[in-house]
């Protein structure tokens, strides 16, 4: 590291995909004293052997914060997935006051692209709020605002090759695809270098269509793949009838509105900035994952 910020640095979510990321990261940069919590200290297991403080913590049970964060340090709070309305905020405000009472130095926090009121992706609100805590606590802190994983695209690929067409409620809008990858690198390269406040959109390099995501998925099959545009309710009944619960189809349709409304239309480069390496793009992402998208090598 060349400056000199100390640890320890706190990684949570440690055990998903994103956090799991970011710790390999940290550690391939010699980061120390590191430690992973996780609401399964047993999946980390593996960790211990390599230096890393593993400790049991729940957003959703403030009673095991108080160990998980005990110390303070550099805390890296990625945002949990909970789509059930307002327990992931209840959860993120959870966190943060655990981290004020362990005297934490600086916070780092997965936010969303643009969350602001006219956001029409379901949990907007709940990255907003949580914004507004951590920044009412007075504690240096970095909001990564990610946006939209590219690696979304693999499953919604592998459908539209299957299905000979890509549908979408997107319109003609664009979003900055970003990797998850990407967002980790990020994440960790700002638990191990931001000092003040600051925010920062977290985005691929450009910010593309689903009518170019159709034209690179058509490259990766060796098939024409039209985009189709359609509308939300069909996108939803599409979605239920291939087994998603109503209000899941909800949330992964209001992305599609955001595209469609440009709320997700934001490029930077902030990743290179963080890092020193570009952010990965969308078609070179989804040609090296050929083979998640077909089946084939």
């Amino acid at each position: 590291m060349s400056i000199d910020i100390k640890g320890p640095f706190i990684v949570t979510g440690a055990s998903g995909q994103l956090g799991s990321q970011v710790i390999e990261n940290l550690l391939a940069q010699g980061a120390e004293p590191l430690v992973a919590i996780t609401r399964t200290p047993e999946k980390l297991a593996a960790l211990l052997g390599r230096g890393v403080d593993v400790r049991a913590g729940d957003f959703n049970d403030p009673a095991t914060l108080g160990a998980a964060f005990a110390g303070g340090g550099r805390l890296l709070i990625i945002s949990t997935d909970d789509l059930e309305p307002g327990k992931r905020l209840a959860a993120h405000r959870n966190a943060i006051a655990a981290a004020q009472d362990a005297g934490v130095s600086h916070i780092v926090y997965t936010s969303l692209t643009n969350p602001d009121e006219s956001s029409p992706i379901t949990f907007a609100a709940d990255h907003r709020e949580t914004e507004a805590l951590i920044k009412q606590t007075g504690i240096p802190h970095t909001i990564l605002r990610n946006c939209l994983y590219a690696d979304l695209l693999l499953q919604s690929g592998q459908q539209a090759i299957n299905a000979g067409a890509l549908y979408a409620a997107a319109g003609e809008g664009k979003a900055g695809y970003v990797t998850r990858e990407d967002c980790a690198r990020a994440a960790a390269a700002a638990l191990l270098s931001e000092t003040g406040s600051t925010l920062r959109d977290i985005t691929g390099p450009e910010v593309v269509g689903h009518a170019e995501i159709a034209a690179i998925l058509s490259k990766v099959s060796g098939k024409k793949i039209p985009y189709v545009s359609i509308t939300r309710d069909a996108l939803v009944e599409a979605m239920v009838k291939n087994g998603l619960p109503e209000f899941v189809a909800d949330v992964f349709s209001s992305f599609d509105v955001a595209i469609a409304t440009e709320n997700l239309d934001v490029a930077s480069h902030e990743v290179e900035k963080l890092t020193g390496q570009k952010a990965e793009s969308v078609r070179d992402f989804l040609l090296a994952n050929k083979t998640a998208l077909t089946g084939q090598a």
